[in-house]
């Protein structure tokens, strides 16, 4: 079985849930469909639909303890080892931890524009700098 995920599903109209549903019932497929809190009630106007739903989880924020984990991988992925007790990695988890509040999906967004700061600038380190200038970049808040 194959597995689809949409993100932001919560901004489709009623036309594109009904399509979703309809190559669903046509497919062998799994569908993960992630909207913002109330998603549930939304997709509950529509019957044809919800009715498929296996489960609904809402996520809630990472707790500051468990964001440092979270970091360590993207950092992994990005290319420089995370090292918290280094003082700037320290500061920069500090930063993301912060200007996210523990939202997943924040930081994954938050993390996406570092890269993308640290390619153009050819920049080889995370830093409180370039935390900040990624979060300038994104809608997310002060």
């Amino acid at each position: 079985m194959t597995v689809g995920k949409i993100d932001e599903a919560d901004r489709l109209k009623t036309q594109g849930l009904e399509q979703l549903r309809d190559y669903f019932d046509r497919n062998d497929i799994g569908l993960i469909l992630i909207g913002m809190p109330g998603f549930e009630r939304q997709l509950a106007r529509y019957p044809q639909l919800y009715s498929r739903i296996g489960f609904a989880h809402q996520y809630q924020p990472l707790d500051p303890d468990d964001v440092p984990p979270v970091l360590a991988l993207y950092w992994t992925e990005l290319g420089p080892t995370f090292n918290p007790a280094h003082p700037a990695d320290g500061e920069a988890a500090l930063a993301i931890t912060r200007i996210t509040g523990g939202n997943f999906r924040l930081i994954e967004r938050l993390l996406a524009q570092v890269v993308r700061l640290m390619s153009i600038n050819q920049l080889d380190a995370i830093t409180v700098d370039v935390v900040e200038a990624a979060r300038e970049t994104l809608v997310i808040g002060t």
